[in-house]
């Protein structure tokens, strides 16, 4: 092994790496190096669904001649094996879903009590989305219960169409529409997805390709928003806090508790117990001067833009915080968590514990939760967190960095912040795209990997994006590489973004990063380009407008679902690394060129950081020239409305007298 190597180009993280290699700890940077991928497999030529095979489908000419034993060809192969990877990702964001949605529907009946509405506005704003009658009186939980029920519809609908698809503009509906995109039900497009893939049904590659969209659409437009929306009705929409990022969040004299997955409702609720004066004392009682809560991958983006609360990272630092050697408890859901750390932890005296019975470890401990009794599951959680605060030994990897982090930018504030509480609007963002100050947006999200020096893409990106005046929204494991970087504050936009960037940030008093949250929360960045095109003077549909979604190191199925959703909705899409279909010519011109003629929206595979970013400023140069807006010259700008600062916008709230109803689409 070459100890000059870089795995990650978080500087803390690559410390604990050393520390772990000189300690003969294996993490999954090791495994990385070891474990070298099929390259049959990674390129999409192997077929695994049926027991004649597995058949790898390769040779000189295998496009045009080679066969499975069933006859099924290259290109059909390669799109089956990502129709069926959209539908695992598409099941795991809406599995995530339906449970938000059962919790809804448990705090509307009074089946529990340990959640409340806490975002009645938002509430409000869903119900009209979805026609449901909502104040002159009507009690809030009784709105909720109608808005949980409706929302349940879109898993189990046959035929018709998903409720939120009337939030995208009508000409992308029209897309949809037009060439079979439009999704019905969750569950059905999943497992349609499923049977079509399955040995001797569909074998048109188009055709399978058309229904993997359709697949995804129901994810973006369906399971993630839906997350969304009733995460926000019962935990709060997120606004702009300060919070800390990286290893070094752990505190040496505090009980150390990390939330680790991806649902959020059992770590809303240990957010409030760590507070409570009998935790607290139990805490001390063990020798401990509190409890200190941190967050891993994007649970601890929940956490973080609601509550504050610090987070050490994304996907690959999950192994190295336990390395710390103070991780007291570590407890975890669902997705995205390694199994390697059960073992790990033993190596220390983490405790790892499990709480979803979708997902349990060998080797962890389990306490079940249950959304009835939830303040009774993290109490235990917490106990047993303190209980272990005694047996922490004095090895590990200690790290004292970290980094202040701004996060919490919904759409709804991102629409406030331009106009204040009376007159939120997208108008002033529009105007600035179209004067050139901002020359277009950049969804950067997905997955850090550990086969790539990992957040260094990431990293690489962000930096160059913003230099060339483009903003940047952030969801997931992307937004944490950002945050342990110390890119997520304002100060980032003074030091780093060009100059019509860095005017636009210093008006409005925002980072050039906008970390906007989870990688469920990516079906925010749907409803704000919706906006933006309802707000006019931009593109009339989400198609067409300068801005691109990237996922440079991403790893799960997840991601390709919805890098998928984004493309069918009309964005230009990258992924870093090389294509999991990149063994068939014909499937990968469907992806870049069809799908961009149908829906103006198209997906790459580029393993090059330098061309990711030449070609997503091409996709923004090429949007604003068949806008006919303003050349893009950095430093040139045309006439805009004047943007408010934060003053301004307290002193128009000041003088207005008449109440916004709010609860607009």
């Amino acid at each position: 092994m070459d100890d000059k190597v870089i795995k990650s180009a978080n500087k803390e993280a690559e410390q604990i790496i050393e520390w772990g290699r000189a300690h003969n700890l294996e993490t999954c940077f090791e495994r990385a190096e070891r474990l070298k991928p099929c390259p049959i497999g990674a390129s999409g030529a192997c077929c695994k669904v049926c027991y004649i095979g597995p058949c790898r489908l390769v040779g000189k000419n295998a496009e045009e001649e080679a066969r499975g034993v069933c006859g099924a060809s290259l290109p059909t192969v390669a799109a089956r094996n990502l129709v069926r990877m959209i539908a695992a990702g598409t099941a795991a964001h809406s599995d995530h879903a339906r449970d938000m949605a059962f919790t809804l529907l448990a705090v509307a009946s009074g089946e529990t009590k340990d959640f409340q509405i806490k975002d009645v506005r938002k509430l409000y704003r869903v119900a009209e989305i979805l026609g449901i009658e909502f104040g002159n009186g009507r009690a809030v939980n009784d709105v909720a219960k109608d808005v949980a029920l409706k929302l349940l519809e879109d898993f189990t609908r046959q035929k018709g169409e998903l409720n939120y698809v009337k939030r995208a503009p009508k000409k992308t509906q029209e897309r949809w529409r037009k060439w079979g995109g439009t999704p019905r039900g969750i569950d059905r497009e999943v497992v349609e997805a499923m049977h079509r893939t399955s040995v001797g049904v569909d074998h048109e590659p188009d055709h399978l390709l058309t229904h993997g969209l359709r697949t995804a659409l129901a994810d973006g437009w369906g399971g993630c928003m839906v997350s969304t929306d009733i995460t926000d009705i019962l935990f709060g929409t997120p606004k702009p806090l300060k919070a800390e990022a990286s290893f070094g969040i752990f505190k040496e004299d505090e009980v150390n508790l990390v939330v680790h997955g991806h649902e959020p409702t059992l770590a809303e609720i240990i957010v409030d117990v760590v507070s409570e004066p009998e935790m607290i004392a139990y805490a001390k009682s063990k020798g401990a001067k509190g409890i200190n809560l941190g967050g891993m991958c994007c649970t601890a983006n929940e956490v973080l833009m609601r509550h504050g609360i610090p987070t050490a990272g994304g996907f690959t630092n999950q192994e190295l915080g336990i390395m710390t050697g103070l991780v007291d408890a570590l407890t975890v859901d669902v997705q995205c968590i390694m199994p390697a750390i059960a073992e790990l932890s033993k190596k220390f005296h983490t405790k790892v514990i499990t709480t979803s019975e979708k997902a349990k470890i060998p080797g962890a401990m389990h306490v079940q939760y249950d959304e009835h009794k939830a303040r009774e599951v993290a109490r235990a959680i917490v106990k047993i967190a303190c209980d272990n605060y005694p047996n922490r030994k004095k090895e590990g990897s200690h790290i004292t960095d970290k980094y202040p982090v701004i996060a919490g930018f919904s759409h709804e504030y991102i629409e406030y912040m331009q106009g204040g509480r009376w007159r939120e609007s997208f108008r002033p963002l529009n105007d600035a795209i179209m004067a050139g100050r901002i020359r277009g947006v950049v969804g950067l999200a997905g997955c850090d990997n550990p086969r790539v020096p990992s957040t260094g893409l990431h990293r690489f990106l962000a930096v160059e994006l913003i230099k060339n005046d483009v903003l940047i929204l952030s969801t997931g494991c992307g937004s944490a590489a950002c945050g342990t970087a110390g890119y997520l504050t304002p100060e980032m936009a003074l030091e780093n973004a060009g100059p019509g960037l860095r005017e636009v940030c210093e008006a409005i008093g925002i980072p050039p990063i906008l970390h906007i949250g989870a990688c469920v929360d990516n079906s925010r960045i749907l409803t704000i380009a919706s906006a933006m095109a309802e707000e006019g003077g931009l593109s009339d549909e989400i198609g067409g407008m300068p801005a691109v979604g990237i996922a440079p190191e991403w790893m799960s199925e997840k991601a390709i679902a919805i890098g998928c959703y984004f493309a069918a909705s009309g964005v230009p899409v990258i992924f870093g690394g090389e294509s999991p279909v990149g063994a068939s010519k014909e499937i990968t011109k469907i992806m870049t060129e069809v799908w961009f003629e149908r829906f103006m929206g198209a997906m790459h595979f580029e393993p090059d950081p330098e061309k990711i970013l030449a070609l997503a400023l091409d996709y923004i140069d090429k949007a604003r020239e068949k806008l006919k807006l303003r050349k893009y010259e950095p430093g040139k700008f045309g006439a805009e409305r004047v943007l408010m600062d934060m003053a301004a916008r307290r002193e128009l709230e000041k003088k207005s007298a008449v109440p916004h109803a709010g609860v607009g689409g």
